[in-house]
């Protein structure tokens, strides 16, 4: 029940990330807001990490850290970031939803998987998700295509970051890697953030929007994403990536009044109907554990 609980909370925190960037990004321009975010986060992770006893891992893994950090972290922020200042954030949580499909694809020249028929169902209904809910939200100008292909551009690049971070950081501790690559990669984004620093200061609001989004939704997501990683295994944790659209929708429509049609619905069970092709084998390994305890 405990787990179940936090699974809960955790995709909430995820899906809010939506809602506080589509706020804060018109205040503080996507690289403010990201390196912000960034520093605010790994200065909360960094003495926890330090308290454990952590620093020499990091410091020998200090270069792939950093480059997760960079893949993982600074380029798809600073894209989802820009793209939520058209994107509504339900809209930019759905399409965050294709990132399983974006490793999958990653994994054939990557890791030599082969594009099985199952896989190739995934991938095409992640795709007609993507056009479905694109219907009608964008005028086919580059205004109003860019948004959409740069919040895709976000999902391969995590793709990638999972691939690179199960080759070359496997058994450091996530605590270490997410805290050092959010620490370590603010210090890349600092000149950018203050070359565009806004010139109005923001306000109150969209300085707690700020906390909220470093705290909550980055500090605190990883820290209950290590937990949940360390009770379930990464492959039941995994199962938050279905709850961030439903949480991201939510908040978007109750908090920003965005509407919620038929094509986000659609498209939306497209694309989790996608990433379920690609899982159906952990999932039905999952159910059969699952299964096995309660008889147990």
């Amino acid at each position: 029940m405990r787990d179940a609980l936090t699974l809960v909370v955790l995709a909430a925190l995820w899906g809010a990330s939506f809602l506080f960037m589509r706020v804060a990004t018109p205040a503080f321009g996507p690289f403010a807001l990201v390196w912000l975010r960034l520093a605010l986060a790994g200065a909360i992770l960094v003495p926890l990490i330090v308290w454990q006893g952590g620093a020499p891992a990091w410091r020998a893994n200090a270069r792939p850290i950093f480059v997760v950090g960079v893949i993982n972290s600074a380029l798809p922020f600073c894209l989802i970031s820009w793209a939520t200042l058209t994107l509504p954030a339900g809209i930019a949580s759905v399409l965050n939803a294709t990132t399983p499909l974006m490793t999958a694809l990653w994994a054939m020249p990557l890791a030599g998987e082969r594009l099985s028929a199952q896989r190739l169902a995934g991938l095409g209904l992640g795709l007609a998700g993507v056009a479905v809910l694109a219907m009608g939200k964008i005028d086919g100008s580059a205004a109003g295509v860019l948004p959409v292909l740069a919040m895709l551009a976000a999902t391969a690049s995590y793709g990638l970051a999972a691939h690179y971070a199960r080759r070359e950081l496997t058994g450091v501790p996530p605590l270490i890697v997410s805290g050092g690559s959010l620490a370590s990669t603010s210090l890349l984004l600092a000149p950018l953030a203050l070359w565009t620093w806004p010139a109005t200061m923001p306000g109150v609001v969209e300085w707690g929007v700020v906390l909220a989004l470093a705290a909550l939704s980055t500090a605190l997501a990883y820290l209950l994403y290590y937990r949940l990683i360390a009770s379930l295994g990464a492959t039941r944790a995994s199962a938050v990536t279905y709850l961030i659209p439903l949480f991201g929708v939510l908040w978007g429509a109750w908090l920003l009044g965005e509407p919620v049609g038929l094509s986000m619905l659609a498209g939306a069970a497209l694309i989790l109907a996608g990433v379920g092709f690609l899982q159906y084998k952990r999932l039905a390994n999952i159910g059969r554990t699952g299964a096995e305890k309660a008889g147990s």
